[in-house]
């Protein structure tokens, strides 16, 4: 696939079976990332694969981040979110405050590195969908993964196969989001 098909026919497959992406698609899918627009050459991201029985882990330490007082369907919903492919792939921005690069900045790039996987993914047929929601940010999640102060964890990338056939790629009107500045009509 060349990338220009890659970037215009991409689309999240939010149900994914095994099997995971193997070595040889793993190691594709991080290069791609590691190629994402870095300002400095920080290198202001790093990854975290989780799998197998870690999966169950994972969805016991989103259990436990939810108040004490959380429903019996929350905390069965909680366990299962990690359990929606057989491969997560965890994006962390680890922000260097002494750089000249702005903060915003490094966890843009740590964004693209994300970006990156799910088109290499896309682009060898594997099926991924981008997530975040309340356990992204949650605390106890952060300390349980074991992320320092200067990191956030920006993505859950779920890959896998496809479950069903991709939805088609929607069609989106570029001049709806395209100006030009400044606009020709404030001419003087």
């Amino acid at each position: 696939m060349d990338a220009l098909d890659a970037l215009l026919n991409r689309v999240s497959a939010p149900r994914l079976v095994a099997p995971a992406p193997d070595a040889a698609q793993r190691e594709l899918l991080f290069r791609a990332a590691l190629r994402a627009p870095d300002h400095g050459q920080l290198r202001p991201w790093r990854f975290l694969t989780v799998e197998g029985e870690a999966l169950t882990q994972l969805g016991e330490l989103f259990a436990r981040a939810l108040p004490a007082d959380a429903s019996p369907e929350a905390v069965t919903k909680a366990r299962a979110m990690p359990l929606r492919a057989p491969l997560l792939v965890l994006v962390i921005a680890r922000v260097q405050a002494d750089s000249k690069v702005p903060a915003q900045e490094q966890v843009l790039a740590a964004g693209c590195a994300a970006h990156s996987i799910l088109l290499a993914a896309h682009a060898q047929g594997v099926g991924a969908v981008w997530r975040t929601g309340d356990m992204a940010y949650s605390p106890h999640v952060t300390a349980g993964l074991g992320l320092s102060a200067d990191e956030q964890l920006i993505a859950y990338l779920y890959l896998g196969t496809p479950a069903r056939e991709l939805r088609a790629v929607p069609s989106v009107q570029v001049s709806n989001f395209v100006s030009t500045w400044p606009a020709p009509d404030s001419a003087e």
